[in-house]
């Protein structure tokens, strides 16, 4: 089993997006048995919270099948259970700097830049193509 872990700041816009991007991506190649996919947070300002309305809709305008879930920040079980972890920005690897010292080096980036974050640039759709990028490599190095 391939496991996956996306982590962006609050676990409403882009780590979600990104699960459900790389489900799909997965579903569509015949894989989905081969890999388990998940994301979180670093901080808990957004715990319990469904994903962003702008969000979902930018999932839903590609045709991209979601499920319910709600915010969560990452722990270390997660940090130990997932082979992959992929961050969206440097302020989410300073945080998990923070949190987990030398446990966040197996953490990398989804890209070699930041994915912006559409809570304050409100551009999803620039956001989701970043994020099909960082999801197609993935596919394509670990499927």
């Amino acid at each position: 089993m391939i496991k996956v872990l996306f982590v962006c700041h609050g676990n409403i816009c882009r780590s979600p997006m990104a699960e459900f991007v790389l489900k799909d991506l997965v579903a569509k190649a015949g894989k989905s048995g081969e890999f388990e996919i998940a994301s979180v947070a670093v901080s808990r300002e957004e715990e319990g919270n469904a994903i962003y309305p702008p969000a979902r809709r930018e999932l839903e305008r590609h045709g991209v099948p979601y499920e319910s879930r709600r915010a969560r920040q990452i722990t270390a079980a997660d940090l130990a259970h997932f082979e992959h972890i992929y961050y969206m920005d440097a302020s989410n690897a300073r945080y998990l700097r923070r949190m987990f010292g030398d446990g966040a080096g197996k953490c990398r980036p989804l890209l070699n830049r930041d994915v912006a974050d559409p809570w304050y640039c409100g551009n999803f759709d620039e956001s989701y193509a970043d994020i099909l990028e960082g999801c197609q490599r993935i596919l394509k190095e670990l499927g």
